[in-house]
């Protein structure tokens, strides 16, 4: 299943870059949603796993991967990335889709719910929850801010290995794929985030009460993905989530940190399932 990839023109004129496998359209339409200052390509390799019979579209928020970046930082807010996503389903003539979202990308779909209630037929979240653990928050804002300019992607590959929790990359070739989408060379000829790191300025205010937002999601089929030592999703955030939606499907993996792949094979059979039952 190969991806074509295009530009959308954003409100004001930013280019978005948008990912899309088509595997037909029996199948309702899966729009994916990456974490912070990660890219559509992170689901790249999940596209082949469950996307038969159905589009799948990944995009790249602005200031991310491929898409333009902005002179103004607040440009970056989560209140003009979820209005992107919205104009990106209206260009793309997607409805009734199930959102998987990682992260970030994860509260973006309770904002969809909100902002939109019958776009949505279902949502996947990913190592996310209406409250971010402390230690995690902190360490995200210290990633994100950073520019370690490395001088090759060896260096890249070493210097997340050291850096990043507990992952499911059990390969060589599995970490140099990470690399790749974290970092590219500069004309400088060093590798730099690909993510204008002055997104970390709209890190450093308290996060609001979440909780409501994720009400959103009432109406709708979730499922929550959980990397078990997750320092962003606590346990103790899983067990409200789940008081709070008895129904909601979870899939948690033991010795897995922020955030899961979700090419992890008991991840991909959750996941076919849950999309087996919401059609």
């Amino acid at each position: 299943m190969g991806e074509i990839t295009r530009h959308v023109s954003a409100w004001d004129g930013l280019p978005l870059l948008v990912g899309e496998w088509h595997g037909g359209d029996r199948l309702a339409p899966l729009l994916c949603l990456p974490g912070l200052v990660r890219t559509g390509g992170d689901f790249a390799a999940l596209a082949p796993l469950i996307g038969a019979g159905r589009r799948m579209v990944a995009i790249d928020y602005p200031g991310r991967g491929g898409s333009g970046r902005a002179a103004k930082v607040g440009r970056y807010a989560p209140e003009a990335s979820l209005r992107d996503v919205l104009d990106i389903c209206a260009a793309l003539h997607l409805h009734d889709v199930v959102v998987i979202g990682t992260s970030f990308g994860g509260l973006l779909a309770c904002a969809l719910a909100a902002a939109r209630p019958s776009l949505l037929r279902a949502v996947v979240m990913n190592d996310v929850g209406p409250e971010v653990g402390t230690a995690g928050a902190g360490f995200v804002r210290t990633f994100v801010g950073m520019d370690p300019a490395l001088e090759s992607l060896d260096a890249c590959i070493e210097f997340l290995r050291a850096r990043l929790p507990p992952l499911s990359l059990s390969t060589d070739a599995a970490w140099r794929e990470m690399a790749t989408l974290t970092y590219a060379p500069g004309p400088d000829g060093r590798f730099h985030p690909l993510w204008d790191t002055r997104i970390a300025q709209l890190l450093t205010v308290p996060a609001p009460d979440l909780w409501p937002l994720f009400g959103a999601v009432a109406h709708l089929p979730l499922l929550l993905a959980w990397g078990e030592v997750s320092t962003i999703l606590l346990p103790e955030t899983v067990s409200r989530m789940r008081a709070a939606r008895p129904d909601m499907d979870v899939i948690s993996l033991p010795g897995i940190g922020h955030a899961p792949t979700l090419t992890e094979p008991d991840v991909v059979v959750a996941i076919q399932r849950f999309l087996d039952r919401v059609g």
